[in-house]
């Protein structure tokens, strides 16, 4: 990467340089030029509309995001657990992170809307966007955050785990410091294609049949008698 310039991302595979400074267009407001550089990455990766493999990721591509990112895994319906974990996600919790469920991040309230919400990123896929707010009390000063969340294969192919990022904003202050969800924005990371996005959803329905008159030269009625 030495001919590549510090803001920019070039893809091994295709020789295609990205700028890590300009993200996918989105209505949140909120992205911070960490969260911008992972998505940017991550779109440099995709190819022919399928999300690139977690063995392709490398920390050189989103070396000054690296302390807010992370990887996870998908280990059942709607639940994953981090793989890697920046040191800020370890700052937030006062502890170490690797191992632990994505959900000990958030408070119990917000972990049912979570789980649907993973749950709808790996089976579309899609991009989650999350703009969280941390618990406030005693040591615990108002705490903004940010995170997103972008789709990974695995080795065999699946869409199990996921390339995230969460920024916070504000002064830690007592451990640890979980979140709530206050707005979630999810979208597919890919466009469907047009004859399929015109199609009607069928689900049990039968085929439909259209109406064909009878030839005028047929009786539609018949008279049967027996002697």
């Amino acid at each position: 990467m030495t001919d590549t310039p510090d803001t920019a991302y070039r893809n091994p595979a295709t020789a295609r340089v990205t700028s890590l400074h300009k993200a996918r267009p989105n209505t949140d407001a909120g992205m911070t030029p960490r969260l911008s550089q992972v998505e940017a990455y991550w779109n440099a990766l995709c190819h022919a509309g399928v999300p690139p493999k977690r063995a392709q990721i490398d920390p050189r591509g989103i070396e000054t995001a690296l302390e807010y990112a992370f990887i996870a895994e998908r280990i059942a319906q709607g639940e994953a657990r981090l793989r890697v974990a920046g040191s800020h996600l370890s700052d937030l919790m006062g502890m170490e992170m690797r191992g632990m469920p994505l959900s000990s991040l958030f408070l119990p309230a917000s972990r049912r809307g979570l789980s649907n919400s993973i749950a709808a990123m790996f089976d579309t896929p899609a991009i989650l966007r999350l703009r969280l707010s941390g618990e406030t009390g005693l040591g615990k000063p108002a705490l903004r955050a940010h995170a997103l969340l972008l789709p990974l294969r695995g080795d065999d192919g699946a869409v199990n785990r996921a390339l995230g990022c969460l920024v916070s904003d504000g002064a830690i202050g007592r451990c640890p410091r979980r979140f709530a969800i206050d707005a979630t924005d999810i979208r597919p990371a890919f466009a469907q294609p047009a004859e399929l996005a015109s199609q009607p959803a069928r689900g049990l329905a039968e085929p439909v049949v259209p109406f064909r008159r009878p030839p005028h030269d047929k009786a539609h009625l018949r008279l049967v008698t027996s002697d």
